[in-house]
């Protein structure tokens, strides 16, 4: 089975499919493997160095994707390219296909298999296949230490022979895998945290990382199969931004990272939330990238309001550490591939039969 590695098209991207080192694991299954040539200048990695992990380099894109068996990548293709796709091929990277209707059909004409790592059930079985839980645990802590840089005061407690400064205060809302991970970063830097979210089966989780846990009542809550938040009803979502506006108003970093998945993100901080907020605060939208949950966000830019916070609406939080997500994502899509690698005929899967593919297969081919 070939499979083939392009190059990212997306502008500014800067984490990498597949590193040198999980090339080599590709190949020990059995593969083989190409990859387009500077798919790894992004981070300062030479072709030699895929070559020397077993990859053959390929400086001709279209006759790379037109071999490939297995096509590998971050984030979804041109609709273009998918006619250079060979019928019966697999086509496995991150994919809005609630969006991207011509895409999808593009691929059901084309034959093309296709895998969309959104889906991959989180389960236990497949927690090592969780691309999207491996880049929101880096976009968490990424979100704290963006957060600071635009702060102008420091997090921890200090005493000083100069006098004590207090503790910043961090308000996380939303308390998934970006949310934990940001409550702990931000606890470690010595900040005072608070957390919201509407599932109560979190609270555990805030209180066992230092962090206290905002009570708001709104009713018979819970979440998905999945595990995430239910979506709220307008009653709720109003009964949430009042109790909400007073910790917002205490906040020095106020960091967002509601999602509802495949959906428009919820607008939780809204301008007369942020009127309330203090000159100086901070305020993060980790779902920028999904519509934003942040009144006045824009995508990959900081706006400053008319009383003085700064809206931080970077997007590709995860690729701000590109090196780390890089061997994260890389690590998840070869646990992928291995699990379901049928070692005796070299291909992929041994069979769809199975509760993770029959969740991220879209189309079969």
């Amino acid at each position: 089975m070939k499979i083939v590695i392009p190059k990212e098209s997306r502008e500014n991207e800067t984490r990498v499919s597949v590193l040198p080192s999980f090339v080599a694991k590709l190949v020990k299954l059995g593969a083989t493997v190409e990859v387009e040539s500077g798919l790894g200048k992004v981070l300062d990695i030479t072709d030699s160095e895929y070559s020397t992990n077993g990859a053959s380099v390929s400086s001709n894109r279209e006759d790379m994707l037109k071999s490939g068996d297995m096509i590998l990548r971050i984030h979804r293709p041109e609709v273009s390219e998918v006619a250079l796709y060979k019928k019966g091929s697999i086509h496995v990277s991150l994919l809005d296909i609630n969006a991207e209707t011509d895409l999808m059909a593009a691929f059901k004409k084309g034959g093309v298999t296709v895998v969309s790592l959104e889906y991959i059930p989180r389960t236990t079985l497949a927690q090592k296949m969780d691309i999207l839980s491996s880049q929101a645990n880096l976009a968490g802590y990424e979100a704290v230490m963006l957060g600071t840089a635009y702060m102008k005061k420091v997090l921890p407690m200090m005493t000083t022979p100069a006098g004590g400064i207090s503790p910043s205060r961090v308000f996380i809302i939303g308390v998934g895998v970006a949310g934990l991970q940001a409550i702990a970063t931000a606890k470690r830097l010595g900040a005072r945290v608070e957390a919201f979210d509407t599932r109560p089966v979190v609270e555990d989780q805030v209180k066992s990382l230092g962090a206290k846990f905002v009570k708001i009542d709104l009713g018979e809550m819970g979440q998905t199969k999945d595990g995430y938040a239910k979506e709220l009803t307008a009653d709720q979502i109003k009964q949430q931004k009042e109790a909400m506006t007073k910790v917002c108003s205490q906040a020095d970093l106020v960091l967002t990272t509601a999602q509802v998945f495949g959906r428009k993100a919820p607008i939780l901080v809204d301008a007369g939330m942020i009127q309330r907020m203090k000159t100086g605060a901070v305020i993060v939208d980790c779902a920028i990238e999904t519509g934003g949950n942040v009144e006045g966000a824009s995508l990959n830019d900081v706006v400053v309001t008319s009383n003085g916070v700064k809206i931080v609406g970077m997007g590709n939080l995860a690729g701000r550490v590109a090196e780390n997500a890089s061997q994260m994502f890389s690590a998840n899509l070869y646990n992928l591939i291995e699990h379901f690698w049928d070692k005796e005929k070299n291909v992929w899967p041994k069979h769809y039969e199975d509760e993770i593919l029959e969740g991220c297969v879209k189309n079969r081919g």
